[in-house]
C-alpha cells in the first residue's frame, strides 16, 4: 500500500517522469539497446522540464500584453499559441495529458488497424497539444481519474485517423499522389480553404509568381515571431501611452519595454519549441516502429510543412491573407462582444501557409488568397468560442490557435454539457 501511494503520488503524478516512462516502455518493447533506452528516457524528461521553463518566460510577456490591453481598452486580449497554453496546462493537468497522449497513440494504431482509415498520426507535438486540450475540456466537464484518461485516449485516437482522412482528397491534388497524409490539427481550416478555393482557376497557379528574396525571412518562424511581436508591442505601448505602460515597465523606457517584451516572447517560444523537440524526438521513435508493424499499408500522417515545397509561393500568400483575416476578425469580435483574439503569427503562419497550398491546389492564386483569408477568420472566431470551455485555462491570456483544437474542444464541451 505504501509503495502504491509512493508510485501514484511521487512518480506518476510528476508529468516529466510519466513522459519518460512512456518513452522507456516504447523503446523497451522495440528491443532497443540499454544506452538508447536510457538516453531516450532522460532526454524526454529534460525536454519536459525545459518546456516548463519556457512557459514561465512566455507567460510573463503574455501577462504584460494582456494587462496593458485591458487597462487601455478594458478588454481581454488573448494571443493564441499552442505551445504556451499547453505548457500552462501541464502545471495542473500534466499527468492526465501524458497518459492520454500515450494511450491515444495506442488507440490510433487500433483505429487504423480495424477501420478503413489507415493513417498513423506522426506529428507528435500536435498529439501532445490535443491531449492537453482533451484533458482540460474533459476535466472542466467533470471527468477525472481513469474515466478521463480512457475517454480522452479514445477520442484522441479517433481524431488521429479522422483528420488525415478528411484532408486526404485535397492532399492528393496537392501532391499528385497518395503516399503521404497530413497529420496536423489545422485540418478544418485546410479543408475549408480547399473548398472555398474552387472559385479560382487552377491554371493560374501561385507558382507562376516570383517572390523577391528579401521576403524569405518570413519562412523563419522564430525571426518572424520576434518581429511581429515587437511591432505589436510597440503599437500597443504607443497607443496605451507611458502612464499605463509605466505600471508594467517600471523605470524602463516604455518603448524599450515594448521592444524587449516582444523579444522575450520570441525567446520563451524558442525555449518551449526546443523542449518540445526534445520530448518528441524520443516519443515518436518509441512508438513509430510498433505502429508500422501492427498496421500494414498505413499511410504516415505528417506535419503540415511537408506540403510547403509543392507550392512555396502559396505558402507566403496564404500566411499573409490569413493574418489579414485575423486582423479584420478582431474588429468584428469587438462588435459581437467576444474575447479579443489578437492574431498570433505562429498559428497564422503554419496554418495559413497550409491553407494557401490547399487553396492553390483547387483554385490557383485566387484560391490561395481566399483560402488563407478563410483560415484566418476561422482561427480568430473559433478560439473566442473555445475559451469558456477551457475552464480556468480560459483566463491565461492565451489559448489554442489551430482550428481543430477549437472545434473539437467546443464540440466535446457541448456534448458533455448535455449530461450535466
Amino acid at each position: 500500500m505504501v509503495f502504491f501511494e509512493f508510485l501514484m503520488n511521487e512518480i506518476l503524478s510528476i508529468p516529466a517522469i510519466l513522459v519518460g516512462l512512456i518513452v522507456f516502455v516504447g523503446l523497451a518493447l522495440q528491443k532497443e539497446t540499454g544506452s538508447k533506452i536510457f538516453s531516450g528516457t532522460i532526454k524526454s524528461i529534460i525536454g519536459f522540464l525545459i518546456l516548463g521553463a519556457g512557459a514561465d518566460v512566455i507567460t510573463s510577456s503574455l501577462d504584460s500584453l494582456g494587462g496593458i490591453i485591458f487597462d487601455r481598452f478594458e478588454i481581454q486580449g488573448v494571443i493564441p499559441n499552442n505551445e504556451a497554453i499547453v505548457a500552462l496546462a501541464q502545471k495542473t493537468l500534466g499527468a492526465e495529458t501524458a497518459l492520454i497522449m500515450g494511450f491515444g497513440f495506442v488507440a490510433n494504431i487500433l483505429f487504423a488497424r480495424f477501420t478503413p482509415m489507415k493513417y498513423i498520426f506522426l506529428t507528435g507535438h500536435h498529439t501532445f497539444f490535443m491531449a492537453a486540450l482533451l484533458s482540460a475540456v474533459l476535466g472542466t466537464a467533470g471527468l477525472e481519474g481513469a474515466v478521463l484518461v480512457v475517454t480522452g485516449s479514445v477520442i484522441l485516437g479517433f481524431i488521429m485517423v479522422l483528420m488525415p482522412a478528411l484532408a486526404q482528397p485535397f492532399v492528393r491534388r496537392v501532391t499528385g499522389g497518395d503516399d503521404i497524409a497530413i497529420g496536423h490539427f489545422g485540418t478544418f481550416g485546410y479543408v475549408a480553404a480547399g473548398l472555398v478555393g474552387n472559385v479560382g482557376n487552377t491554371e493560374k497557379s501561385t507558382e507562376d509568381i516570383e517572390i523577391p528574396e528579401r521576403w524569405s525571412f518570413l519562412r523563419d518562424s522564430l525571426i518572424s515571431t520576434a518581429l511581429t511581436m515587437i511591432v505589436m508591442f510597440i503599437i500597443l505601448v504607443l497607443i496605451a501611452g507611458p502612464d499605463i505602460v509605466g505600471a508594467y515597465a517600471g523605470d524602463q523606457n516604455y518603448i524599450m519595454f515594448g521592444i524587449m517584451e516582444g523579444i522575450t516572447f520570441a525567446a520563451g517560444f524558442s525555449i518551449i519549441m526546443f523542449g518540445v523537440r526534445m520530448i518528441l524526438a524520443e516519443i515518436v521513435p518509441a512508438f513509430r516502429g510498433i505502429a508500422e508493424k501492427l498496421v500494414p499499408g498505413a499511410k504516415p500522417a505528417l506535419d503540415i510543412p511537408v506540403i510547403y515545397n509543392y507550392a512555396p509561393t502559396a505558402v507566403i500568400i496564404g500566411f499573409l491573407f490569413s493574418f489579414v483575416g485575423g486582423l479584420i476578425s478582431m474588429f468584428f469580435l469587438g462588435i459581437f462582444s467576444l474575447a479579443l483574439i489578437i492574431p498570433g503569427l505562429v498559428p497564422h503562419f503554419f496554418t495559413g501557409a497550409g491553407a494557401g497550398v490547399f487553396g492553390n491546389a483547387t483554385g490557383g492564386r485566387v484560391g490561395a488568397a481566399i483560402g488563407g483569408f478563410t483560415n484566418g477568420v476561422i482561427i480568430s472566431f473559433i478560439p473566442a468560442f473555445l475559451i469558456p470551455v477551457l475552464g480556468n485555462l480560459g483566463f491565461q491570456n492565451t489559448t489554442f490557435g489551430d482550428s481543430d483544437f477549437g472545434i473539437i474542444g467546443i464540440l466535446i464541451g457541448f456534448i458533455a454539457s448535455l449530461f450535466q
